[in-house]
């Protein structure tokens, strides 16, 4: 699998996933019509995910509920702002619509439209421990770079997203929970839900338009992270088909986040020390 990913392997690579199943198994009308509906769901949960995580969505949306039951706009924010958890809610409300553009919009396309098994599009482990050396090599490189910008100020004012990780265990823990379904749900957007579904219309090709949107959501993050998704995304793709699984890209950005997190917090000597804030 190291071999498979050298760069001068991998159209051929490519090659071989094209000339298995169940690369080009539709008709051409019926791949015309799966590119259309997986193209229009990828956008669709793209736009409504950049948008509907925003905190403003979800102060609108508190401030929408409390007039409704009659009581004044700021009612329900000021008492989740008294609990001093209004920063980890907002991140719960982020999650949130991860979840549903990333998992439960696309579940009700493969459930009801393209009636396949929604387990089968990742969800699996199959053969993800046949490749754990190339899980292992994408892995490794980018910590000993994380290790390395972990010094620098741009890094330790970026992470962790939640600035009051470090207040105590539990806010750390719950960050984490957030932060690693967050990627769950991501991974299987991206290397299961995409690429499982266009398969069958255009082969391996699916790789490439795969990569495409999954950088373009890196671009708000430090410019390097957002040059490293290209190739970070054809691996991963690549080994998404190989092992027929999600759950090694998982295992690769839990370890990702947490190292930065970590890092992150020990730069600013502010691992947690107590338990409850």
């Amino acid at each position: 699998m190291l071999a498979a990913l050298h760069p001068k392997r991998i159209l051929t690579v490519l090659d071989e996933i094209d000339n298995q199943s169940p690369s080009y198994s539709l008709t051409r009308s019926e791949s015309l019509r799966r590119t259309l509906a997986t193209l229009a769901c990828v956008c669709v949960c793209l736009l409504l995910i950049h948008y509907a995580k925003l905190y403003s969505s979800m102060t609108l949306t508190f401030e929408w509920f409390s007039q409704s039951l009659g009581q004044t706009k700021s009612y329900w924010l000021l008492r989740l702002q008294a609990t001093q958890f209004l920063p980890l809610i907002s991140y719960v409300w982020w999650t949130l619509w991860h979840v549903v553009g990333y998992v439960l919009i696309p579940f009700v396309l493969i459930k009801f439209v393209f009636k396949t098994p929604f387990l089968g599009m990742g969800w699996r482990f199959n053969d993800t421990f046949h490749h754990w050396r190339g899980y292992l090599l994408l892995l490794m490189p980018i910590l000993l770079f994380v290790f390395l910008v972990s010094q620098g100020p741009d890094f330790v004012h970026h992470y962790p997203f939640y600035q009051h990780a470090g207040r105590s265990w539990f806010d750390f823990l719950a960050w984490e929970f957030l932060y690693l379904l967050q990627f769950v749900c991501l991974e299987f957007f991206f290397r299961g839900f995409m690429l499982n579904a266009l398969r069958p219309a255009m082969g391996a090709n699916a790789v490439w338009v795969m990569c495409v949107p999954y950088l373009m959501i890196h671009f708000p993050k430090l410019w390097l992270e957002a040059s490293g998704a290209i190739l970070f995304g054809l691996f991963l793709g690549i080994l998404a088909l190989r092992s027929r699984s999600i759950w090694g890209g998982v295992c690769v950005h839990a370890g990702i986040a947490v190292s930065m997190d970590v890092a992150a917090l020990i730069q600013k000597n502010a691992i947690p020390t107590q338990l409850w804030p």
